[in-house]
């Protein structure tokens, strides 16, 4: 009796293990096909969105740049202000104050460099004659001035010069310029785009994100977004501390040189320094300038000072102003905005810090896991 009590509970442990077994290998089939339809999904959304990777991470890296001044900005705002009308106005604010100094920058080197263009078209129909500076030129002085002699002292030498230009060479290259501005042009105009949407929808996303994470990461999650947060902010911060010190001190260096108009030239200077190395296109200008007007001394010292300016800026200004928000040295700050630069253009002197700063803190917290877990043996034996 004892034998057939035990046979039908032996039967049913047995059933149910196949019943145990089935069902999880049906779950084990439905997650493997949620999966790779997650899969799917994302590598196509990757790949549709993959040609405004660039004014989405410029849009992201705003927000949360500005988002303390957003919130300050819509408490101050009259309540019957709509939910789309504070946004709106948000974003246009913030767009003048981007693109307002580049603006003008770029419209003065402009206008500078069409009044040279009628400078040098005027003096080429009697010549252009050899500047006395250039003889003084230690070494090459003589034979800079020979060849300035034969190419440029005769009348009509540049018009001859241009002739000589490829028609076809010339059409490529301005095509390419206005490939260039076009497809900036349009990152920037998505750019505001997605700005305002973050603006307005922000704050529902950042709970979203910080939900997602902390059920993929645990805790340390919440240790990573605000990391992260502090690491952008104060990536941005080092822009403008940047271009205010390259506007400022420039300033002083064109004083000492004795230029006209040095403080537009100095803010001239600073908004475009605002972009690495492109503040070194006003300061060579500014040097050509000078020196076709025959002021040597002043172009060489504004050209040193000017450079060393720029230099001590976004080598050292730069990464100092960017360590206290990443935790990271000085040497692994200045990595991080050269390498993102590199990869992603002017977004990426923000990405390349944060992204580092977020390595870093994994590293420590890898290795603070395995030091617990070298303990935890000998305190358990203890």
């Amino acid at each position: 009796m004892a034998r057939d009590d035990r046979t039908p509970r032996h039967g049913m442990s047995m059933g149910t293990g196949r019943a145990h077994s089935g069902a999880f290998r049906a779950m084990t089939l439905s997650l493997g096909w949620g999966w790779a339809y997650g899969a799917l999904i994302v590598v196509l959304t990757a790949w549709i969105l993959h040609s405004f990777i660039e004014p989405l991470l410029a849009a992201c890296v705003t927000a949360i740049a500005s988002w303390p001044l957003y919130r300050r900005f819509a408490a101050r705002l009259p309540a019957r202000m709509t939910r789309s009308a504070t946004p709106v106005l948000f974003t246009a604010i913030m767009t003048v104050f981007v693109l307002a100094p580049l603006l003008f920058a770029l419209g003065a080197l402009l206008a500078e460099v069409h009044a040279l263009a009628l400078e040098i078209t005027g003096a080429d129909r009697t010549g252009i004659a050899v500047p006395q500076w250039l003889n003084d030129v230690p070494l090459a002085g003589p034979w800079l001035a020979a060849r300035w002699e034969s190419a440029l002292a005769h009348p009509g030498a540049i018009s001859v010069w241009a002739q000589t230009i490829d028609p076809t060479a010339l059409l490529t290259r301005a095509q390419s310029v206005g490939q260039f501005m076009a497809r900036h042009l349009l990152i920037i105009l998505f750019t505001i785009l997605v700005l305002c949407f973050l603006y307005r929808t922000g704050e529902a996303l950042a709970a979203g994100v910080r939900r997602e994470l902390g059920h993929r990461i645990g805790e340390r999650a919440e240790i990573y977004v605000d990391l992260a947060t502090r690491a952008v902010r104060a990536s941005v911060n080092s822009m403008l501390v940047v271009a205010l010190f390259d506007g400022v001190a420039t300033w002083v260096a064109y004083a000492i040189a004795g230029l006209p108009h040095a403080a537009v030239w100095a803010a001239i200077t600073g908004s475009l320094a605002l972009v690495p190395f492109l503040g070194y296109v006003a300061v060579i200008g500014l040097a050509l300038k000078l020196a076709m007007a025959g002021a040597a001394t002043p172009a060489l010292v504004s050209l040193v000072l000017g450079c060393a300016v720029l230099f001590c800026g976004d080598k050292i200004v730069r990464p100092v102003v960017a360590r206290d928000g990443t935790r990271l040295p000085f040497v692994w700050v200045l990595i991080g905005c050269l390498g993102g630069f590199e990869v992603l253009g002017l977004i990426g002197l923000v990405i390349g810090p944060v992204l580092l700063s977020l390595a870093g803190e994994v590293w420590k917290q890898r290795l603070r896991d395995l030091a617990s877990n070298a303990t935890s043996p000998a305190d358990g034996s203890a």
